[in-house]
């Protein structure tokens, strides 16, 4: 069906790269390496120190590789906790990384960037568990880091966005480490797939109806979306009680499936007494911010780093 994307956005559609079965998990792991190599290169490390730690995973799980970054200049004593996207099955921490050394180079902060399992190897809630291991380990570690723990932000997209949602409900359950704020891009929270949105973009680039279902099913294991009994960790949209939980802000894309469970969260989250905002960027799709030179990437960027700045309570110059 045809979409009223914006217009310096569906000029650079033509130019984005898919896989060429996304189905084909191992595959798509290795042409998005690919990919990255010859798009991405070699980013620009200057200003910040990187370091990678191993550190305990629960209940015999094994380690979990966090990548820290330490600015040379620190702003402020917080952090960002970065989670990746990738549908749960696609994604590592070298995806992230030049976004990050900007985060730590840019704002001032130390950032800690989680390497989770991924389905369908290692289905919910594995990839989970990792995150909440290194969210802990980030915690106990902060004095030494330069960070107080009661500031720490989380910082997720698509799937990454529905991590850091479950996460902050598993550290208020279980009583865990403080979050003191949750950013949360077009986030995979919503198993059942039955939102308007999500029935309606079929077809959209990067992300659509077929591809979540894959996703979930990768994550879930095979029949077991839009049962009854999914877990709310998993599945955030499913909670019930949202109360408690850290101010969040919620980024949706206007032809993104996921537009509409973001929103229905955002308002979710509003009703239980979260300070909460919500933004939805017109014309875009679910990764659209690829497009850099697009005016509505700029300001979903920009934006993203004001958020951030207010969140960890440093002044941008």
């Amino acid at each position: 069906m045809p979409y009223a994307f914006d217009p310096e956005i569906a000029a650079a559609i033509p130019m984005i790269p898919e896989a060429d079965d996304y189905k084909d998990v191992p595959a798509t792991r290795r042409w998005m390496k690919e990919m990255r190599a010859r798009v991405v290169g070699e980013p620009d490390t200057t200003g910040v120190s990187v370091r990678d730690e191993f550190v305990p995973g629960a209940d015999g799980a094994p380690e979990v590789r966090l990548r820290v970054y330490v600015p040379d200049r620190l702003a402020a004593p917080a952090a960002i906790y970065d989670v990746h996207g990738g549908g749960f099955m696609l994604g590592d921490v070298e995806g992230s990384h030049a976004n990050n050394l900007r985060f730590a180079r840019e704002l001032g902060v130390v950032v800690v960037s989680v390497d989770y399992r991924l389905a369908p190897e290692a289905p919910f809630p594995a990839g989970l568990e990792d995150c909440y291991a290194g969210l802990v380990w980030t915690s106990k570690h902060a004095p030494e880091l330069g960070v107080d723990p009661d500031r720490i932000v989380l910082h997720g997209g698509s799937a990454g966005g529905g991590l850091c949602a479950g996460l902050a409900l598993l550290a208020r359950d279980r009583g865990g480490p403080a979050i003191a704020f949750q950013l949360l891009r077009m986030p995979e929270i919503d198993d059942r797939l039955q939102t308007p949105s999500m029935q309606a973009f079929v077809d959209t680039p990067l992300w659509s109806l077929p591809k979540a279902e894959f996703s979930w099913d990768c994550y879930l294991g095979e029949g077991v979306r839009g049962t009854e009994g999914v877990s709310a960790y998993a599945a955030p949209s499913r909670a019930t009680d949202l109360t408690n939980l850290p101010p969040a802000y919620i980024s949706v894309m206007e032809f993104d499936p996921l537009r509409d469970e973001g929103i229905a969260y955002a308002q979710a989250l509003l009703a239980a007494g979260v300070t909460t905002e919500l933004h939805l960027f017109p014309g875009t799709f679910h990764g659209s911010m690829m497009v850099e030179h697009a005016s509505v990437s700029k300001r979903d960027a920009a934006e993203v780093f004001a958020v951030l700045a207010r969140a960890l309570g440093v002044e941008l110059g």
